[in-house]
């Protein structure tokens, strides 16, 4: 059993962040995987399916706690699965998985514009849209409105301490659509004038939960109070198949001195802890729709997009494992 060259440098470039980005990292997965079964020398099923088995725990073990790297392997390997469970032939599993990968692979390279496609529709002509961080598939539904003559302006929050708002700012504004740049305090201040918030995610749990930006909670929990709707953007392969509660994500702490700057807080008392938790998890009950590239779904239709993509099941093995 051979894994090839371009498959083990491709492992390597993803452990060490040479390949990044959530999107970028699925896809050099699945490439990965579609090379193994092209350049593979095996000449049984049996063989080709133990090959790629092997390519997928390699692949996998360079950043397993990014959920897109997983997916992508889930995607091809579960679909191979059900091909040589069946008694696919050689040649028909080695089809399979190479099909599955340029399909993977092709879906994402769409999935934001899709997504700008099915968001867009729920966006109406003098929409006020609160947004949050910086999210490609937020601004994605938000500059397809304003693409199809939808009269709109968009409240940004700052997003603290890192302020990924401005970013978000400049390239709304670079499209055209009237911005109002705000400090997240002021998001409740400024819901009352809102029509929709359209945020985007990390990561989202078998139960609708979103694990995203720190912030984006609060924002939500604002919104369901003034009644405003919650729309969330977000590709398939952010689902997390690992997950049954949202709660039982870990949550990154990144480093204090984002907070307050490391010569100041040298000079604060002792006994201040300063805290910067990188994420946040909005509950589903937060949350109207989540707009993917396959459709517009509610949130407690999450476990139905995590088992048509990755056969996920409660009682999980990886597809690769057994």
């Amino acid at each position: 059993m051979k894994i090839v060259k371009d498959v083990l440098d491709i492992a390597d470039k993803i452990k060490t962040m040479e390949i990044r980005g959530a999107g970028k990292i699925a896809r050099s997965a699945a490439l990965a995987l579609q090379i193994q079964a092209e350049k593979s020398k095996a000449q049984t099923a049996d063989e080709l399916w133990n090959e790629t088995k092997e390519a997928a725990r390699l692949l996998y073990h360079t950043r397993p706690t990014a959920v897109s790297l997983p997916n992508a392997l889930r995607y091809v390997t579960y679909r191979a699965k059900a091909a040589y469970s069946g008694g696919a032939s050689l040649e028909e599993l080695k089809f399979v998985i190479m099909n599955s990968a340029k399909e993977f692979i092709h879906n994402s390279e769409n999935a934001v514009k899709r997504i700008a496609e099915f968001g867009a529709k729920r966006i109406e002509d003098g929409d006020i849209i609160m947004t949050h961080c910086h999210s490609k598939a937020a601004i994605g539904v938000m500059k397809r409105a304003w693409e199809e003559g939808k009269d709109i302006k968009v409240i940004v929050t700052e997003t603290r301490p890192r302020y990924q708002g401005k970013l978000t700012a400049k390239e709304l504004a670079e499209a055209g659509i009237p911005v109002i740049y705000v400090v997240d305090g002021a998001a409740r201040h400024y819901m009352k004038m809102t029509d929709k918030v359209v945020m985007g995610a990390d990561s989202i749990t078998a139960n609708g939960a979103v694990i995203n930006k720190v912030g984006t909670a609060l924002l939500a929990l604002t919104a369901k109070e003034h009644r405003v709707w919650v729309m969330i953007a977000a590709e398939t392969y952010k689902f997390h198949p690992e997950t049954l509660l949202g709660q039982l994500v870990e949550i990154e702490e990144r480093d204090p001195y984002e907070v307050v700057p490391k010569e100041e807080l040298e000079k604060w008392p002792k006994n201040i802890v300063v805290k910067n938790p990188a994420f946040d998890v909005t509950p589903p009950e937060y949350i109207d729709v989540i707009i993917t590239e396959k459709s517009v779904i509610p949130p407690y239709a999450a476990i139905d997009i995590l088992k048509e993509e990755f056969g996920w099941a409660l009682k999980y093995t990886e597809p690769w494992e057994d």
